[in-house]
């Protein structure tokens, strides 16, 4: 089911005096899609989101929602939920009149209230808690509030400002599935904004990494993660082994801390180097196959996780390398001092331009 609404960027500027926030940001959000806006502090990231809810006037470009240009347009006509970070309840509000609040503001009848109300509560599982205040609530029901407050009304988009941050992380885990399995339900379009990059590739139809207020890169979690376009997405998102990639005159390259041949042409651009990004889980103790690439490092620490044993080892040419097992019964662990062979196929790296 879909009830949510397209979203337009056109060329968006956001501008704070002499510093520029958003450069020319250009982006389409589809009906019904959870779209997740990723980057570090001061990528600009929440200023896009300020700018879509109206809480910060583009200094030029267009927004439009469902078709609407609603660039100039205050907070309050562009009928959008919002849930924040800080949940924002009014401490002298019960739970259910927190949520009721929005249907106030917009002249709902009492029947209407009550049971959008009741309604709201049972899809965030709080049906016990309507008159109980905010400071009897643990921060996820808190939270779960927040939600139901924003939804009540049906809205066509949510927006969703790191609204798990402040969260332990299995509380965090547990309301990125809800959140979603919600969000299917309602068939709304989602814009979430976070620096989490595990929560990012869990939740989202797309990602869209921010770097100094421009799009670096957008597409979907496997995409984004399994073919980074830059160095700074490859390190970015989740853990990678960078290798630097040395083109030779014939159209070949090389892999020269590691001492092997890398079978693959180098495309390079004049004055720009290149990495080959090789994911942890993809460097795997086990003979070679045809068309494999090995090499021989040194355990210097074994990590267990539980269900996964992570390790950090050095080539003999002093390059640091990580790799990543899945835990089995007849798995033995590596020790520390350990020389072990691992072995990877080229199709499971991707090279990087540096930047």
């Amino acid at each position: 089911m879909k009830n949510g609404a397209t979203i337009e960027f056109c060329n968006v500027r956001k501008a704070y005096g002499n510093v520029t926030a958003l450069y020319d940001f250009s982006l389409s959000i589809g009906e019904g899609e959870f779209l997740t806006i990723l980057g570090s502090s001061g990528s600009g990231k929440s200023t896009v989101l300020n700018a879509l809810a109206g809480f910060a006037a583009a200094s030029s470009g267009e927004i439009l929602i469902g078709g609407r240009a609603v660039t100039h347009e205050p907070p309050e006509k562009r009928n959008l939920g919002m849930v924040f970070q800080n949940y924002s309840l009014f401490p002298h509000m019960s739970v259910a009149q927190n949520i009721a609040f929005p249907l106030r503001m917009r002249g709902a009848s009492r029947q209407e209230i009550a049971e959008k109300v009741q309604h709201a509560l049972q899809i965030v599982r709080l049906d016990a808690y309507a008159e109980r205040m905010p400071k009897e609530l643990s921060g996820g029901q808190q939270q779960r509030v927040a939600f139901a407050r924003a939804i009540v009304f049906s809205p066509p988009v949510l927006l969703m400002d790191e609204p798990l941050g402040a969260l332990d992380l299995k509380l965090r885990e547990a309301l990125q599935y809800e959140i979603k399995e919600i969000q299917h339900k309602l068939g709304c379009t989602v814009v979430y904004v976070t620096h989490d990059q595990r929560e990012a590739l869990a939740m989202s139809d797309r990602i869209v990494v921010l770097r100094d207020g421009r799009i670096e890169q957008a597409g979907s979690p496997m995409d984004i993660y399994d073919r980074p376009n830059s160095r700074f997405v490859a390190q970015f998102i989740g853990q990678t082994n960078l290798l630097a990639v040395q083109p030779d005159q014939a159209g070949g390259s090389s892999l020269p801390a590691l001492g092997i041949a890398w079978p693959g042409a180098c495309a390079v651009e004049p004055g720009t180097g290149y990495f080959l990004s090789v994911r942890p889980e993809k460097l795997e103790r086990r003979t070679p196959r045809d068309g494999d690439l090995a090499i021989e490092v040194t355990v210097n620490e074994a990590v267990f996780l539980g269900d996964i044993v992570e390790y950090s080892a050095q080539h003999a040419g002093g390059t640091a390398i990580q790799f990543r097992e899945p835990r089995a019964s007849h798995t033995h662990v590596a020790s520390r001092g350990e020389k072990v062979r691992l072995a990877f196929r080229p199709d499971d790296a991707v090279m990087v331009p540096d930047r």
